[in-house]
C-alpha cells in the first residue's frame, strides 16, 4: 500500500518509526506488551509509517486466501531501504518478528505475523531504470509496473506469471511460474541481482558473482533469510503481436502428450494447459498456445498451426497486441470483483509432478472433485516445464526430466475453506507418494517434519542459511505452520 494511502485510512494510527528511538525495556513476548512496546517507541527520526489502527491491522491479518488469520501489533510502509534495516534491526533487539507482504496474494497466512510488525512493501514500488537488457525495480513494485515500464522500450520480463498483480519481490521469493518457464525457467531464475535485508539488519547486494549464498538462499527461500528491497531482473525483445490458439480435447491422456509435445518441438512462446468441467460432469482439457511476432514477420498460418488429430477442436487463432496478451487477466479479475468471487475464500493447491505420474494422479484428483467443490470461478491447470530449465536451488522439483505443474485453484463459499484445507492436506499427500514436490504459495499446513522432506538434498542448506543471515529467528515466522 502506498504510503499516501495509508496516511488517509490511518491518520491518527500511523506515525513516523525512528532508527535510534530508545524501546521500552519490556521484553516480553505476549501481544499486548509486544504492541505496548511498539507503541511506546520514540518517534524522533524517520524509519516508515506506523500503522496501529484497527482497519489496517485487520488487512495485514488477511490475505487472497482468506483461509487463516493472524493480527499484527504494527504495520510499517517503509520509503526506503535503510527504514526495512531500522525495522528490523528494532525487532531484532526486541523479540519480535517480521514479515514482508507485497500485495497480499498469499493464500494460507505466508505473509502474516501474529503480534509482530508486517512490512507492507507496497511503499517502495518504483521502478528505477530500463536498459537494454535488464531492468532495476523496488521489490514492491508489481510486475504491471515493470511491464508497463519495459514495454516502452519493447523489452519485457522472460516469464510473467498470467496474473500481474502481484510483488517482484513476492514471486521472487517463491519461484514464479507462467506460460513461457518452458523455455525460461522461473522468474528466480532471470534475476541478475538483488538487494537485501538480512535478519540481522544488513543491507547487501548480491549475483552470481557476489554474495552468491544469499543469492541462492533469497530466491525461492519464502522469505526465511532476508527481505528483498529492490532487484535487477533480466530483459528480453518483446515483440508486437502475439498469436493465440486454444485447442481441445475430450481425453486427458491426449492433452498431456500434445501440451509435452509442443514443449519439445520449441515452436510457442507459450505453452499452458487448462481443465474445465462440462455441463455433463465430465471435463474439458485445453492447451493454450502462443507465438509473438512481428508486423514485418508474421508466423506462416500453415507451419505454425498445431497438428491436432486427436484434438476434439481448434477455436479460430485470435491476434493480440503483445501488450493485451500479457495482461489477459485484467478483464477476469474485474468480473470477479464485480461477482464477488475475488474476496471468496481460495484454498489453493500447487504441486510439480514428474511427467511419468502426471496423467495417473490429475485423474484421481479430477475424480474426487465437482463444479461445487472447485467453485463457480475456480480452475485447474496442468502444464510441462522442464526441470532443466529450473536453477534456483530452493526451487524445488521432481526427480524427472519434465514436471507438470498442477494447479487446483479453488474458490469456495466461506466458511467451507477448512474442508479445502484439509483435502489438500490430503491429495498433497498422494503427490508425496508418487514423488511430487509442493510449490510452495499453497493452502497447505505443513509442518518442521514436511518442509525437512520438501527441501531433501538441500534441507541442510536452508538450515545453515538460516543461522547465517536470520540467526535470530526475527524474520518471516510460518504462523500457520503444524507442529
Amino acid at each position: 500500500m502506498p504510503t499516501s494511502i495509508c496516511r488517509s485510512r490511518c491518520s491518527r494510527s500511523c506515525r513516523r518509526w525512528s532508527a535510534t528511538g530508545t524501546p521500552s525495556t519490556d521484553s516480553s513476548r505476549t501481544g499486548s506488551s509486544r504492541r505496548s512496546s511498539i507503541n511506546a517507541f520514540d518517534t524522533s527520526l524517520s524509519v516508515g509509517r506506523l500503522c496501529t489502527d484497527e482497519v489496517r491491522l485487520a488487512q495485514a491479518a488477511d490475505d487472497f486466501g482468506h483461509c487463516v488469520s493472524a493480527r499484527p501489533a504494527a504495520v510499517v510502509v517503509p520509503g526506503s531501504t535503510a527504514e526495512v534495516q531500522g525495522v528490523i534491526s528494532y525487532a531484532r533487539t526486541r523479540g519480535l518478528r517480521v514479515a514482508a507482504r507485497g500485495a497480499g496474494h498469499s493464500t494460507y497466512g505466508q505473509s502474516q505475523c501474529a503480534d509482530g510488525i508486517v512490512l507492507d512493501m507496497t511503499g517502495l514500488r518504483a521502478v528505477h531504470e530500463v536498459a537494454a537488457d535488464r531492468v532495476v525495480v523496488d521489490a514492491g513494485a508489481l510486475w504491471s509496473d515493470v511491464v508497463d515500464a519495459s514495454l516502452t522500450r519493447r523489452l519485457t520480463p522472460p516469464v510473467l506469471t498470467d496474473y500481474l498483480g502481484t510483488t517482484v519481490g513476492g514471486t521472487l521469493s517463491v519461484g514464479g511460474f507462467g506460460g513461457a518457464s518452458h523455455r525460461h525457467g522461473a522468474q528466480t531464475d532471470n534475476v541478475l541481482a538483488l538487494e537485501v535485508v538480512t535478519g540481522t539488519g544488513t543491507r547487501l547486494t548480491c549475483s552470481a558473482t557476489e554474495n552468491r549464498e544469499l543469492f541462492d538462499s533469497v530466491r525461492g527461500g519464502l522469505g526465511r533469510f532476508g527481505v528483498i528491497t529492490r532487484a535487477t531482473l533480466s530483459l528480453t525483445p518483446a515483440r508486437e503481436r502475439t498469436r493465440w490458439y486454444r485447442i481441445w480435447y475430450d481425453d486427458l491422456a491426449f492433452f498431456l502428450a500434445d501440451e509435452q509435445r509442443f514443449v519439445d518441438e520449441g515452436m510457442y512462446d507459450h505453452v499452458q494447459g487448462r481443465i474445465i468441467p462440462a455441463a455433463d460432469g465430465t471435463w474439458r482439457y485445453r492447451i493454450e498456445l502462443a507465438r509473438h511476432y512481428t508486423r514485418r514477420q508474421p508466423p506462416d498460418a500453415a507451419g505454425l498451426f498445431p497438428a491436432c488429430g486427436r484434438a476434439r477442436d481448434v477455436e479460430q487463432a485470435e491476434d493480440l497486441v503483445h501488450a493485451d496478451f500479457i495482461n489477459r487477466m485484467a478483464a477476469g479479475e474485474s468480473r470477479l470483483r464485480a461477482a464477488g468471487d475475488w474476496f471468496r475464500p481460495h484454498p489453493w493447491l500447487n504441486v510439480l509432478l514428474p511427467a511419468h505420474a502426471t496423467a495417473a494422479f490429475v485423474r484421481s484428483a479430477l475424480a474426487g472433485l465437482t463444479v461445487d467443490t472447485l467453485g463457480r470461478s475456480g480452475l485447474v491447470m496442468a502444464y510441462p516445464v522442464p526441470t532443466a530449465r529450473l536453477r534456483t536451488p530452493f526451487v524445488r522439483t521432481p526427480a524427472a526430466t519434465t514436471a507438470f505443474m498442477f494447479a487446483l485453484l479453488r474458490t469456495t463459499a466461506p466458511g467451507t475453506e477448512r474442508s479445502a484445507v484439509s483435502a489438500n492436506r490430503s491429495l498433497y499427500e498422494r503427490a508425496l507418494a508418487v514423488d511430487a514436490v509442493a510449490y510452495p504459495v499453497n493452502a497447505l499446513p505443513m509442518s518442521a517434519a514436511d518442509w525437512r522432506r520438501h527441501f531433501g538434498p538441500r534441507w541442510h542448506d536452508f538450515v545453515q542459511a538460516k543461522h547465517r543471515f536470520d540467526p535470530h529467528g526475527v524474520l518471516t515466522p510460518l504462523e500457520h505452520e503444524t507442529r
